[in-house]
């Protein structure tokens, strides 16, 4: 293998063809903890775009989408909040890829996975 070939970082993949989209840091994520959040089309391919954060199900899907379908950081920002993340990281449903990326990134979730 080219030298090239084995230096270059290696691509993490939401899905195919789609690379996955970290945060630079987990304190600009600064979306909301608790209410009602609706989701643009682009991220929840449904008529029911709307999530309620106070209950447990719909904040993991939300913060399961997202992590899945973003492409800008903005999206990011706009609905993950960086203390919640972590604290729901170990029961996340997330693609392999999704998963390597943000904690290759950003080790605390790695640690909250681990525990």
């Amino acid at each position: 293998m080219p030298a090239a070939a084995r230096d270059a970082p290696v691509a993490h993949l939401a899905r195919p063809h789609r690379p996955v989209l970290v945060a630079g840091t987990l304190r600009e994520l600064t979306g909301p903890e608790h209410g009602l959040v609706e989701l643009p089309l682009r991220l929840w391919w449904n008529p029911h775009r709307t999530f309620d954060l106070d209950q447990p199900t719909m904040r993991l899907w939300l913060y399961e989408n997202v992590l899945r379908e973003a492409v800008r950081v903005d999206e990011l920002r706009a609905h993950l909040h960086g203390p919640t993340l972590v604290r729901l990281w170990p029961e996340l449903n997330l693609p392999r890829g999704v998963r390597a990326a943000w904690e290759a990134r950003h080790p605390v979730l790695r640690r909250a996975a681990a525990r």
